[in-house]
């Protein structure tokens, strides 16, 4: 047997090959497939996935607590306890991690260990880190729709009136936060310095129930995500004006926009992920339909590998009675509709790796 030895060099000229390679079948337009699912027993429901692409955790609320996995492996790496939460945000400067719970979980990433708990007021739902500010926004569908915490500390510094059951968010780096208004077929702009909204963007009936959002920093384009029809509506960021729409899955709950190959995703509860491909600033197409599984309605990206990342549950009772293949009914558009479809009892958790 010959043994072979690689200098650190070697090493790393193989990894940055690797890394191209990836990168290069991006660029081409590859076709997206699942390439990894990893499956794990347990209890109690889910909703979001986070993906902390600087920290390589991945952070799958289920239950009573927040699982943690590594980014890269999916192994199970630890949990975050007495955390009954449906999302993760982190701040990768302080390496603080928070969870909409009630209340809120304030934990350090590297560890693990809880840090604080922080009283909210509502029913804390999405949650998003916001980089211009630092700030956490904890959102609910009851009033205060937001809640605004600092990410070094933990203090609340406000909360804000979003005219509405808000879902998910975007922020882009410069001073606004986008944020779907569910309940009025409305995207919110929020000052993030001001902490109050600008201006509310009407989707004009070309989609209704909102549930994800994606948001082109560079060309400044949004795409509310939305459920009835099953369309994304593509919005100018700086005025609201729209641009077109384009059809998208039944049940979506999550997507968002990867700046390095320029696709918006959505997830939807059928079992497929949309792929929509911008052509050009205000050109768009769905250039592909992924077949993930049946429940897999929100999902992550992992912004180091481009590599989308979803979750779902299968119930114990049906993963033995039911072929995996067969179709879930969608989600319904909302609050009462999205808590019924989160499992309590003893289910299968599949992590769902789409990539190139």
């Amino acid at each position: 047997m010959k043994t072979i030895k690689l200098s650190l060099f070697g090493i790393l000229a193989v990894g940055c090959l690797l890394s191209r390679q990836t990168t290069l079948a991006a660029s081409k337009g590859e076709p997206y497939k699942v390439l990894k699912t990893v499956q794990v027993m347990g209890v109690g429901g889910v909703d979001y996935v986070y993906a902390d692409s600087d920290g390589r955790k991945l952070y799958v609320p289920r239950g009573n607590e927040v699982l943690v996995f590594d980014l890269d492996s999916l192994k199970s790496t630890g949990s975050i306890t007495n955390a009954r939460a449906r999302g993760v945000a982190v701040d990768p400067k302080s390496h603080h991690g928070f969870c909409s719970s009630s209340p809120v979980v304030m934990w350090d990433t590297k560890t693990l260990k809880t840090i604080k708990t922080i009283e909210v007021e509502g029913r804390p739902d999405g949650i998003i880190f916001e980089p211009m500010t630092e700030k956490v926004y904890v959102f609910s569908h009851s009033q205060p729709n937001a809640t605004v915490i600092d990410a070094k500390d933990g203090s609340v510094v406000g909360t804000i009136d979003l005219g509405g059951a808000p879902e998910q968010a975007a922020s882009d780096g410069q001073g606004h936060l986008f944020v779907d208004i569910e309940d009025k077929d409305k995207i919110a702009v929020v000052d993030v310095k001001a902490l109050k909204v600008t201006a509310h963007y009407d989707l004009q009936g070309k989609g209704g129930g909102p549930a994800g959002l994606a948001l082109d920093i560079k060309n400044k384009v949004l795409f509310a995500l939305c459920r009835e029809p099953a369309v994304a509506v593509a919005l100018k960021a700086d005025d609201g004006k729209f641009i077109a729409t384009l059809p998208i899955g039944k049940g979506t709950d999550g997507g968002g926009f990867n700046a390095s190959t320029h696709d918006v995703f959505s997830s939807q509860g059928d079992g497929t992920l949309t792929i929509i491909k911008e052509t050009g600033p205000m050109n768009f197409e769905v250039a592909q339909t992924v077949q993930t599984k049946p429940r897999a309605k929100t999902c992550t990206l992992d912004t180091k590998t481009d590599r989308i990342i979803l979750i779902a549950l299968e119930p114990a009772v049906e993963t033995a009675a039911k072929p995996a293949s067969t179709p879930a009914p969608a989600e319904k558009t909302g609050e009462g509709k999205k808590k019924g479809g989160r499992n309590n009892g003893p289910a299968m958790l599949d992590i769902i790796v789409v990539g190139h």
